[in-house]
């Protein structure tokens, strides 16, 4: 189990990084994907700080994907 988790590592930096890019579009519908894989990005962080004891990146997501949802939700009134 401890090999998954550790692999989650790049595959949570590539979705973050990719989630980036999604962000900056003007279209909102491109921007509320972008929140979700930001989402997936930051369970993914979780996960991994869950496995390695980092306690300070876990509440560093969790922070991270409460503004995410707010974006989701700011995104689809706009």
């Amino acid at each position: 189990m401890e090999e998954l988790v550790a692999m989650l590592e790049w595959p949570a930096m590539a979705i973050s990084l990719a989630a980036a890019w999604w962000m900056a579009s003007r279209e909102p519908k491109k921007r509320v994907v972008a929140f979700w894989l930001l989402i997936a990005g930051n369970l993914m962080w979780i996960a991994w700080g869950w496995g390695d004891e980092a306690y300070a990146l876990i509440a560093l997501n969790l922070g991270l994907m409460a503004l995410n949802v707010r974006g989701i939700l700011k995104n689809e009134h706009a």
